[in-house]
């Protein structure tokens, strides 16, 4: 099965690489890899009528999917990529990416110095460009606890409240799990410190795992609308896209006193991209400050990364942009890497 199953990764590596190899540019199409469900249609539609150009979107669901598609060498042809922060470190670091002419992307001016300050992995944005700034945080269904008479606090330590035994969930992500458990004892979340390290597995381990249905990733906001689990560590935009807007007022979304681990996805241009001005043309018209309040309102996205565009917006967003001040960005850990996926491992996979 394993000689099987490995035959077949290889032959969808190939046709990837070949299906990659047909895209040819006549300057009129620009090939995006983006993450799922992350480029609004009415984006690209105004960028086409525009500009003429149409834009063809390729989708992944991980950073890991779309590194190791790069790594592969499936990534040819594509002409913008949207990576997040610890991934567009390892890039740079790699020679991957093109350098940035900023004379190109006269609309960065609209750029956060909030976002500008987070982006250690690239400070003068020499080879990205921020696309959204978010954050993970903790989703409480107001209701299901008010019926049990359950009080909490806004803080980590709901996950360590066994009266809620069976009804929460966290994400299943390395990064975002052991980094707030990392938070809770006043530390970085990008730490090498294995001593650290130990006692924040432990937390996890110990006081949040014996209380969660399960480390879940992709079906939590759907579990959390229908009132299956009433505490998620979630990404928001999720959770408002599966409860229904009259509901919404029912949800206690916060980011815990002690922080939250953020994101910061960015626009880059790989080497060899065949319509690099046409990327430029779609980086500068996306922070238009009109057209991006178009993509925030699809999501109900606060206007993190492009403060403008918030008088243009006419949806509620969920959370207010000030608040991303007080959370961390994931960085890429080098060589601690190991340190993190050992006890991650042993959390996940020990009963």
């Amino acid at each position: 099965m394993m000689k099987k199953k490995s035959l077949l990764l290889l032959l969808l590596a190939i046709t990837a690489i070949l299906s990659s190899c047909t895209k040819e540019s006549d300057g009129k199409t620009l090939y995006l890899y983006n993450w799922t469900y992350y480029t609004p249609q009415s984006v690209l539609d105004a960028f086409k009528q525009e500009t003429g150009i149409t834009v063809v979107v390729d989708s992944f669901a991980s950073n890991e999917e779309m590194f190791a598609k790069l790594q592969a060498g499936g990534g040819k042809g594509y002409d913008l990529i949207i990576p997040s922060a610890d991934y567009t470190q390892i890039m740079i670091n790699l020679g991957m990416l093109e350098e940035m002419e900023h004379e190109k992307i006269p609309n960065m001016k609209y750029i956060s110095p909030i976002v500008k300050d987070k982006a250690s992995y690239d400070p003068e944005m020499r080879y990205s460009i921020p696309y959204f700034m978010g954050t993970t945080g903790i989703a409480v269904n107001r209701s299901k606890l008010e019926a049990e008479g359950i009080k909490y606090d806004k803080s980590y330590s709901i996950f360590s409240d066994g009266s809620l035994k069976d009804r929460m969930s966290m994400l299943d992500d390395m990064r975002q799990v052991l980094g707030s458990a990392i938070l809770t004892l006043g530390g970085d979340i990008n730490t090498g410190d294995t001593a650290l390290l130990d006692k924040a597995a432990e937390i996890v381990e110990q006081e949040w795992k014996p209380n969660l249905v399960k480390f879940d990733a992709e079906a939590y906001a759907k579990s959390f609308a229908m009132g299956e689990f009433w505490v998620v560590q979630c990404y928001p935009e999720a959770i408002y896209a599966e409860v229904e807007e009259k509901d919404w007022d029912n949800i206690d979304f916060f980011i815990p006193e002690e922080g939250s681990c953020m994101y910061i996805d960015n626009f880059v241009i790989p080497k060899g991209a065949d319509n690099i001005e046409g990327a430029y043309e779609f980086i500068n018209f996306f922070h238009r400050p009109d057209i991006y309040a178009m993509f925030l309102d699809e999501f109900n996205f606060p206007a993190t990364a492009n403060p403008e565009a918030e008088k243009y917006m006419k949806e509620k967003p969920f959370m207010n942009p000030e608040e991303l001040e007080r959370c961390s960005l994931i960085l890429d850990l080098g060589n601690d890497l190991a340190e993190y996926n050992s006890r991650w491992e042993k959390i996940r996979y020990t009963d």
